[in-house]
């Protein structure tokens, strides 16, 4: 598994020490204010424990888990093929259409129109494109490319700022730019773009399988079907070919095989009905904007947008915002005390391959799926909404710290065990580690927003109601509020990496 591609650079540079200049001060300051802000969270979100009886669930849930059956092998295998071939197709087109944005990143607004369409979670693309499409190939595609094409913009473009200048001048001065990018930066690239395109494969596959959980035929849709009717064997059957069609990528994902892939995957893919443009114009035109503005009353419309902000968006997107700031947190500790578990230099040969399939299914199970279970167990609040986020990303970055672990140098006298993991390796790899948990803070803000999807009072919560109500009005404009709270973040997220640059720097290169 490959990390973003921020995390790309700042953790394939990890140093075996770090330089006396180093300032662990400045990234105490900001560790210990992150975290303070995440205890006063607790005391904001809600974290309410429901009366349940978990333990009696919980074995029936962990029974099925050691015992998966499945009766209708033809119904597995045709989920399975369907969330593999919106994902597949999905990163076909997206990635060039990602590419041809990325040449043209350094305007205005392409940049702007890349964050927006990233910062927009594929559940919400996907609540859009369904009243336009319904439960269609077309909807699932749809959903998927749009946000991957942003992230292909963004993450390919810093790709080609990265590559040394001295080729280029052999390019001649009066080359079209798109020439001097095909000539120069996309071969130097290349390799990088090829790793970063198979890991978002991976997302992909995790995107398209939780788009079952609003009604598309894949894997989610299964799932909670058999969790919802107590079906748990079934349930572990579709998560266990799900971890080892992820486990599996790297041996049977292969370039020259794409075009059969691909045509396999047309095959695969439910039919869509045609769309008549006058539904489409009206939806566009009309459906998404309140009546006041329809009718041009400026100042009617202001009173709405003002009323549904102040009354929903606003309380909505606080607990979003409590949620995530408590998952954030969470996530670092998780990964901070499971990476020793999958790395040989610290724990030994034995503990490495248990933890290396611990860590595989927490950072393959998508958090939908597994703060679908928690809520089984301990009520509709925000708490299986925290521990799935952590879960699942603590585990992807406890994966990527445990690689790093086990590429230190190694000397004879270096202490070892608990000894070796606080004072040897934690130390050299917390830079790199902050970092890429800053980079994931707004990958886990999108994914609070949409848990509202399952009932917790997030922005998805709101906006699946919204379309459960036939107000595409509210929202959209619920949507849109979510997604600049995503580029607010992403932003500030930014700011503090590059506020801490000196250090994290130091502590990666």
């Amino acid at each position: 598994m490959r990390p973003d591609n921020d995390a790309l650079i700042l953790l394939n540079r990890l140093p075996g020490v770090r330089p006396a200049h180093s300032s662990g001060r400045r990234l105490r300051r900001i560790s210990l204010l992150f975290i303070a802000i995440a205890l006063a969270c607790i005391f904001l979100a809600d974290l309410a424990l429901y009366p349940t009886d978990p333990w009696r669930e919980l074995g029936r849930i962990g029974w099925g888990f050691i015992t998966p059956y499945w009766a209708d092998s033809s119904t597995l295998f045709s989920a399975l093929g369907q969330t593999v071939a919106f994902a597949l197709l999905a990163l076909i087109i997206s990635v060039p259409l990602g590419l041809m944005l990325a040449v043209f990143y350094h305007w205005r607004p392409v940049r702007m129109l890349a964050a927006a369409v990233r910062s927009v979670h594929e559940i919400f693309w996907g609540l859009l494109f369904m009243q336009l499409y319904g439960l269609s190939a077309t909807t699932g595609l749809l959903a998927i490319l749009i946000p991957y094409t942003g992230v292909f913009a963004k993450v390919f473009a810093e790709m080609f700022d990265r590559q040394a200048p001295e080729p280029a001048l052999a390019v001649s001065p009066f080359s079209s730019r798109i020439s001097r990018y095909v000539y120069t930066l996309i071969p130097q690239s290349l390799g990088e773009m090829r790793s970063y395109c198979r890991y978002r494969f991976e997302c992909a596959l995790r995107s398209s399988a939780i788009l079952g959980f609003i009604g598309l035929p894949t894997l989610g849709f299964h799932l909670e079907t058999a969790f919802k009717q107590g079906q748990y064997s079934e349930a572990a059957a579709l998560l266990w070919v799900f971890f080892i069609l992820i486990a599996s990528i790297r041996f049977w994902l292969r370039g020259w095989l794409l075009p059969v892939y691909a045509a396999l995957a047309l095959w695969l893919l439910p039919q869509s009905p045609p769309l008549g443009s006058s539904y489409a114009w009206q939806f566009i035109s009309q459906d998404i904007w309140p009546r006041a503005l329809q009718q041009g009353d400026l100042s009617a419309a202001a009173t709405w947008y003002w009323r549904e902000f102040s009354q929903v968006a606003w309380p909505a997107l606080l607990q979003t915002l409590y949620l995530t700031q408590i998952a954030l947190v969470l996530t670092g500790v998780i990964a901070l005390l499971c990476y020793p578990l999958a790395s040989q230099a610290i724990s030994g040969r034995a503990m490495r391959w248990p933890g290396r399939l611990l860590l595989l299914i927490m950072r393959s199970t998508p958090e939908m799926m597994i703060a679908f279970i928690l809520l089984l167990l301990l009520g509709p609040s925000g708490l299986p909404a925290v521990l799935a986020l952590a879960l699942h990303n603590g585990g992807l970055i406890a994966f990527l710290l445990a690689n790093h672990s086990e590429q230190q140098p190694q000397r004879a006298d270096d202490p070892k065990g608990i000894n070796r993991y606080l004072y040897l390796h934690t130390p050299r790899l917390y830079p790199g580690f902050l970092a890429f948990l800053f980079y994931r803070w707004e990958v886990i803000l999108r994914e609070s927003a949409m848990m509202g999807i399952l009932g917790i009072a997030t922005l998805g919560f709101y906006i699946d109601s919204a379309f459960e109500e036939i107000r595409y009005d509210k929202a959209f404009f619920l949507i849109v509020v979510a997604a600049a709270l995503n580029i607010l973040i992403d932003s500030l997220s930014r700011r503090i990496r590059r506020r801490a640059g000196a250090d994290l720097s130091a502590g990666v290169g």
